[in-house]
């Protein structure tokens, strides 16, 4: 039987074109098994683009544009990577501040790949332990983080990833951390 400690909760999921698709649909899937609702918010209107690595994936529709999306609604966020994604996210002034009102809220954020980049921009990583793909190292360093070579890295209302190799221990820590703070609400 599949528990359901997360049943009530609504957590955010930020994107934008070029995400890498399978770090947005495998958490997704993760959190909706156990229970949470689950919104696809977006700056753009309509519909975003996954990516598989190079290559152009499928489209999903946007459950919420980020200009109606309101951080209190929400428990936690999630926070995919690919490099376009985060990239763009990082530079909009909007998305920027809808994840910097979820870290000054102390709501949850599980963060995956070049994810971390709008931690960065966000102000949420200086005196925090964590992980990313390779390239972003020097950038969480520069930041004030403390960056690990490690599957998953949970550090107070931060949790982060490597790569698509590593979702099923992000899935798994995410869903225990988002539970942890939903079974104290």
């Amino acid at each position: 039987m599949i528990k359901r400690q997360l049943e009530g909760m609504k957590i955010a999921i930020l994107v934008t074109d070029g995400f890498e698709q399978s770090e947005m649909t495998e958490p997704r899937k993760a959190l909706e098994a156990a229970g949470a609702d689950t919104s696809l918010v977006s700056p753009k209107n309509g519909g975003v683009r996954g990516w598989k690595h190079h290559a152009p994936a499928d489209r999903f529709d946007v459950d919420v544009p980020l200009q109606q999306a309101a951080t209190h609604e929400y428990d936690a966020l999630v926070l995919p990577g690919g490099v376009a994604n985060p990239d763009a996210l990082r530079i909009d002034e909007q998305a920027v501040a809808f994840v910097r009102d979820f870290v000054k809220a102390g709501r949850p954020i599980a963060a995956i790949c070049h994810g971390p980049w709008t931690l960065i921009e966000a102000g949420a990583v200086k005196g925090r332990t964590m992980t990313s793909w390779p390239s972003l190292r020097t950038d969480l360093k520069n930041a004030g983080a403390k960056w690990v070579d490690l599957e998953v890295v949970a550090d107070g209302p931060l949790i982060t990833s490597r790569k698509p190799a590593d979702l099923p221990a992000f899935n798994r820590v995410m869903v225990e951390a988002f539970a942890g703070v939903h079974a104290h609400a």
